[in-house]
């Protein structure tokens, strides 16, 4: 869609309307039309279907944001869960945009991945991790995301499913997210594109399919046996670990 749209831009239209029912095309159009302000007008999007259908002024809605964050929008909506990134469980985007708002100094550290990077940076890593740490506790002080998971575990009593990920497993969730936003996104304008090794980012082959690289940490019930428990109510044998 945005290849189609740069073209008419390229062909002299200033005004385009797209139809979509995926949230990922509103944050490309946004992208596109803080990226080409210069020669387009307006960019229209209708989205939804039937009663629901609505139209979204993408090119309004970028002014609104300014350059900057409007720069920057694909990579914080891919961090906090896209098609091909999972979601932070219990956590909706408009908590992480109010943490994004509360702690603008993020704001580099999506930069710096919104388009094809060669890397991840430490300096980068550390930032989202501070960023992922408030994002779980607006009042943490701490800026380890392995501190913050002991910490509402054994504080909190929350339930697994709700503690942020480990240090392990958020470097390759940033790692996907990297090359939804940075690789493919970032060239979302460009008819034939060039992608690395998505095995590079975050990813595993898994016979011939692409699997989710969760972590490089081993498994709990293979490293913590201390952890385990069985509902043996005689003597256990052991079968159960």
């Amino acid at each position: 869609m945005m290849v189609h749209a740069a073209d008419d831009l390229e062909c002299g239209h200033r005004r385009i309307r797209i139809r979509t029912v995926d949230t990922d095309v509103v944050i490309l159009a946004v992208t596109l039309a803080n990226e080409r302000g210069e020669v387009l007008d307006e960019l229209w999007l209708t989205f939804g279907r039937g009663k629901n259908r609505r139209y979204i002024a993408t090119h309004q809605i970028a002014k609104a944001l300014g350059p900057v964050k409007s720069r920057a929008l694909p990579v914080f909506h891919a961090i906090t869960g896209c098609d091909t990134v999972s979601v932070f469980a219990g956590h909706s985007k408009k908590a992480a945009w109010a943490t994004w708002n509360a702690f603008p100094e993020v704001t580099t550290a999506f930069l710096s991945l919104v388009s094809t990077p060669s890397e991840l940076p430490d300096g980068v890593l550390s930032t989202l991790e501070r960023f992922i740490v408030l994002f779980y506790d607006r009042t943490s002080t701490c800026y380890d995301v392995n501190v913050l998971r002991k910490k509402l575990f054994s504080g909190k009593s929350r339930s697994l499913e709700n503690l942020p990920p480990t240090r392990a497993a958020l470097e390759q969730h940033i790692k996907r997210a990297a090359y939804q936003a940075g690789h493919i996104w970032g060239q979302a304008a460009i008819a034939f594109v060039i992608l690395p090794s998505p095995c590079d980012w975050g990813w595993m082959k898994s016979g011939d399919e692409l699997e989710p690289l969760w972590t490089t940490l081993s498994e709990v019930s293979k490293s913590c046996h201390e952890l385990i428990s069985c509902g043996c109510r005689k003597h256990c044998s052991g079968k159960c670990r």
